[in-house]
């Protein structure tokens, strides 16, 4: 009795899971939804993003790690109830709730509330998660989850139960769950230098995404750079990131996005047909567009398969 799992937020009291993080909040800002990251997700629109405590992964990385390996009891939150999240989501004329920051799959009954409150709402629903979720439990919220950046650390079994703590074959199992259920995904993939950064690694991963997810689905590639236990590390070489965005388009992958890499358009969305720069991204703002308004390149009429509308939320990006 009085035991917690791994992820911190749920305990054993006289028999009974309680969840201990429901509403508890670390943090709420308002991003861009490229942020996220999403770049064929309702594209220059607005995010109210959310977060709690606790993760389900033990990466020696993460950047969050002040949120996602503290302790609910030590941290520093705010109660707030699924209505009043999507009140503020609503007044801020944020087109969606990002549950982000911690590992959101962990705070799923919360979750769930939200979601069903947001939808009523018109307000879409995004996860920024690990993916590492029981698909049972997970089946009784997808249907209001529109979107998903699934963070794939690996593409090989043992690096997961090293680093993680974790299995890589439940997270390819959830991300095509979601696939399957109609959420638009996109798949981040952080090349950690000497651990995850070899060419063979990178081609299996994207032809994997092919196969199974669609040659459609977005693909970003993350820089990474010393962090938390992995100081030791030297950031990614830019020459790394190039040769595996090559790979994955050689695999068959139509989006291949370089994140954290100053200049070079390489968060730019290219028409796969015509080679046309149709979303020009700088950081996290759009600079161009050359899209229709049913989404197809203006040079040569290819559909760029984004879900929903461009927006404007942000002032002088046009």
């Amino acid at each position: 009795m009085g035991k917690r799992g791994l992820c911190g937020s749920k305990e054993n009291q006289d028999g009974k899971i309680i969840d201990l993080s429901y509403g508890k909040l670390s943090a709420l800002a308002v991003d861009p939804i490229e942020k996220k990251p999403l770049a064929h997700f309702y594209p220059g629109s607005i995010s109210l993003s959310i977060s709690s405590i606790g993760c389900n992964f033990t990466c020696p990385w993460c950047q969050n790690y002040g949120l996602s390996q503290s302790k609910i009891d030590d941290a520093q939150t705010r109660y707030m109830e699924p209505e009043a999240v999507v009140e503020i989501a609503m007044a801020q004329n944020c087109t969606s709730i990002s549950y982000t920051y911690n590992e959101p799959l962990i705070n799923l009954n919360f979750i769930e509330d939200t979601a069903k409150f947001a939808w009523e709402s018109d307000i879409k629903n995004v996860l920024v998660t690990n993916g590492y979720t029981h698909i049972p439990s997970f089946s009784q919220v997808v249907e209001h989850i529109d979107a998903a950046n699934v963070d794939w650390k690996s593409f090989n079994p043992e690096f997961y139960r090293k680093h993680c703590n974790a299995e890589l074959d439940k997270v390819l199992e959830s991300t095509q769950f979601m696939h399957e259920n109609g959420v638009h995904v996109e798949i981040t993939f952080l090349i950690i230098p000497e651990t995850n950064d070899s060419s063979e690694e990178v081609r299996a991963m994207a032809s994997y995404i092919v196969d199974n997810l669609g040659q459609d689905t977005p693909l970003h590639l993350s820089r990474f750079f010393p962090m938390y236990k992995f100081q030791h590390l030297p950031p990614t070489p830019v020459e790394t990131l190039m040769n595996a965005k090559k790979i994955a388009l050689e695999e068959g992958l139509h989006y291949v996005f370089v994140g954290n890499v100053r200049g070079g358009r390489e968060e730019d969305t290219v028409c796969p047909n015509c080679g046309t720069h149709v979303v020009k991204r700088r950081g996290y703002n759009i600079t161009g567009w050359e899209l229709t308004e049913d989404m197809r390149c203006k040079k040569c009429g290819t559909l760029i398969p984004i879900a929903g509308k461009r927006e404007r939320h942000l002032t002088g990006l046009w």
